[in-house]
C-alpha cells in the first residue's frame, strides 16, 4: 500500500468512527421508520451527478438511517424537513 492509500484508509475509518452506526435501507423501509416517530426530522440532499438522486437521513432509536431514491419521497405534514447541501456516507 502506498502512503496515500494508507492515509485514505485511515481517513475512512475515522469518518466511520465519527459518524457512528449508519444503516442503509430501502426507501419503503425508510418511510416506514419515519412514520413510527412522533416528530421526525428528515434531512434531504438532492444530487445530480448521474441523473437526479435524492438522499435522506433520519434518526430512530439511536441509529441513523439512510436511503437514496431517484424520485422524491413523500412525507406527512408532521415531518420536519431540512435540506442539506450534500450528504456523504462512508463506504
Amino acid at each position: 500500500m502506498t502512503n496515500g492509500a494508507v492515509a485514505a484508509a485511515i481517513a475512512a475509518a475515522n469518518a466511520i468512527k465519527a459518524s457512528g452506526a449508519i444503516v442503509r435501507i430501502e426507501s419503503k423501509d425508510f418511510q416506514s421508520i419515519v412514520t413510527k416517530s412522533e416528530k421526525p426530522l428528515v434531512i434531504i440532499s438532492e444530487c445530480s451527478f448521474f441523473g437526479k438522486n435524492y438522499k435522506y437521513l433520519t434518526g430512530y432509536k439511536g441509529f441513523v438511517f439512510f436511503t437514496k431514491s431517484r424520485t422524491p419521497l413523500d412525507f406527512g405534514s408532521n415531518v420536519e424537513l431540512m435540506t442539506a447541501r450534500s450528504i456523504w456516507i462512508p463506504t
